[in-house]
């Protein structure tokens, strides 16, 4: 399918990022020679139980990259072994039990960045890298946003800051990586159409006007929401709880998301929400997202 080279990766953690070597490099792909590149995100609570699901997925659906979130294990215990023995890379930064994110890949990134730089934050909830394209280098991020608990709780406060944090820090970004897709769970239902029940979801987290501004400052730094691209299905939502039935009833939210710089914008030709996984047993209670782009 692919070149399974495993890399092996050095974190400098007051550096913030990570750099790699790759033993056999003489054997690597070359960078991606067909036009369509397809990107996915899925925060899959837990990837130790999720782990086949995933598998079985990718195999399905052979996205050139798949930001995952909440991984929920620590670094020592990702299974590098099972994504490389399908051909793929990966990189992760992980958390016992709480939070931890990755990006699994074709191709084999660079440049790494874990969590956001200038911000002293031990929850790990983002992750960078750069993939090659033959239409140009694309950086991927995968970010898992914080919930925010109640609109009175000091995981509001910290959202909010941690939104403000992530502003700034891609605005740099952007600037060094015009083709930037920033992929993940934001833990924010952008609009009322993103919500199966406004009314009862007022005065919430998730849909409160404070998490909506932080999401469109987002928008005006040049992200594009990929998803609102496309003449969408009514009630179309990426995560249920496992509660109520609210699948099988579809009261869910959308707060999955995918957003492009303009120059990946421009070339996105779908993006869809794919519910399968959703009714998988013992699934996750989000769903993938996958953004398909026919570059240049």
């Amino acid at each position: 399918m692919f070149g399974a080279l495993i890399q092996h990766w050095k974190y400098n953690p007051a550096a913030g990022q990570a750099s790699h070597t790759a033993p056999g490099r003489e054997n690597a792909r070359k960078p991606l020679t067909g036009q369509q590149l397809k990107l996915a995100t899925w925060n899959i609570n837990s990837l130790k139980v999720r782990l086949p699901q995933v598998l079985d997925w990718l195999a399905a659906n052979p996205v050139d990259a798949l930001c995952l979130q909440e991984l929920k294990l620590t670094d020592e215990n990702f299974p590098l072994d099972a994504f490389t023995q399908i051909g793929y890379h990966a990189v992760w930064a992980g958390q016992k039990t709480y939070n931890g994110v990755a990006i699994v890949s074709r191709e084999p990134g660079s440049a790494m960045v874990r969590n956001i730089p200038g911000m002293d934050d031990p929850q790990q909830r983002l992750l960078a890298v750069t993939l090659p394209s033959s239409a140009g280098d694309v950086r991927v991020i995968s970010a898992y946003c914080p919930n925010g608990q109640a609109l009175d709780s000091d995981k509001y406060v910290y959202k909010l800051d941690w939104f403000r944090q992530l502003h700034r820090w891609l605005a740099q970004q952007m600037q060094a990586y015009p083709r930037l897709a920033l992929l993940g769970d934001y833990n924010v239902a952008p609009a009322d159409e993103d919500v199966h029940n406004p009314a009862k979801w007022e005065g919430h987290v998730l849909v409160s006007e404070p998490e909506r501004a932080a999401f469109r400052s987002l928008l005006e730094l040049g992200l594009t929401d990929s998803f609102r691209l496309f003449e969408q299905p009514e009630k179309s939502f990426s995560w249920w709880d496992y509660r109520q039935f609210a699948f099988r009833r579809n009261a869910g939210l959308r707060i999955d998301h995918i957003l492009l710089s303009q120059p990946l914008a421009q070339h996105c030709v779908s993006c869809v929400i794919d519910k399968a996984p959703r009714a998988n047993e013992q699934p996750s209670d989000h769903t993938p997202v996958v953004a398909t782009l026919q570059l240049a």
